[in-house]
């Protein structure tokens, strides 16, 4: 008697469920699970790093300022926008703007000034934001006073883009020197003398600036970003690992002959 269109028998020899996945399924899984992991991991250590930088600042931007000749290493971490006071006098004839520096929607400069110290090296110091103005090829005027001055600010790195494309030095050879980014071993050569690695972020109520509002921007992206970017790979790595093991699961049929 039949059950259904199909036999007792037949309904009796149905199978069981197994975790057989094919070949090209494991091959894909075994290469993506690590990437996916990994940028996972990448971006927690990334929202690490930058709660750190966020502390740091907090905790150091309110101090009383040092002398910067008595900070050993400048560009150690553990200096970071630490408030110094360093004095020299500003090279005019050859100042750097930072290019596509934005605020407000608006493109522009950040103007990167050497102070020459007393020892015959310099520190940039970063004397705010400037807009781009109508034209690229017309530069802003930028001039500074030439006699000596005492700076104060707090020590940082320049915002860097993640991937450096072009000549370190700038395409255009003229000053001010507009440039992507900042090397500090490859500026030094064209200045012809010693650049300490680190920049000064001159005082808000300081004259000789242009527009700053000095805050830990990270680019736009702060800690809570990035924490949100780890979850969103870890939740890829669990959704592949989910569908991996669905389509690998599969009903195999019993055999019908009877064991000898």
């Amino acid at each position: 008697m039949a059950l259904n269109g199909r036999s007792a028998s037949d309904s009796g020899n149905s199978g069981a469920w197994k975790f057989r996945p094919g070949l090209a399924s494991t091959l894909a899984v075994l290469l993506l699970l690590p990437l996916l992991l990994s940028l996972g991991f990448w971006q927690l250590d990334r929202a690490r790093l930058k709660a750190e930088l966020q502390t740091a600042f907090a905790e150091h931007f309110e101090r009383d300022p040092i002398p910067f000749s008595e900070i050993v290493e400048p560009g150690d971490f553990v200096h970071l926008y630490r408030r110094v006071v360093a004095g020299g006098r500003y090279d005019g004839e050859r100042q750097v703007l930072l290019d596509n520096q934005v605020r407000d929607g608006r493109p522009g400069y950040h103007v990167l000034t050497p102070l020459r110290l007393s020892d015959g090296a310099a520190i940039l110091v970063n004397r705010g934001w400037i807009p781009v103005g109508e034209s690229r090829q017309i530069l802003p005027e930028i001039a500074v006073a030439a006699e000596p001055v005492a700076v104060g600010g707090w020590l940082a790195q320049p915002a860097n883009p993640g991937i450096r494309l072009g000549d370190a030095g700038g395409a255009d050879r003229r000053w001010p020197r507009v440039l992507q980014y900042v090397d500090y071993e490859r500026l030094a050569t064209i200045l012809e003398y010693p650049l300490h690695p680190v920049i000064l972020l001159l005082e808000p109520e300081a004259p000789g600036g242009y527009w700053r509002d000095w805050q830990p921007r990270f680019g736009g992206i702060g800690p809570e970003r990035h924490q949100g970017y780890a979850v969103q790979w870890f939740a890829l790595t669990a959704a592949l690992a989910i569908l991996y093991l669905a389509v690998g699961v599969r009903r195999v049929p019993i055999d019908p002959r009877p064991n000898p």
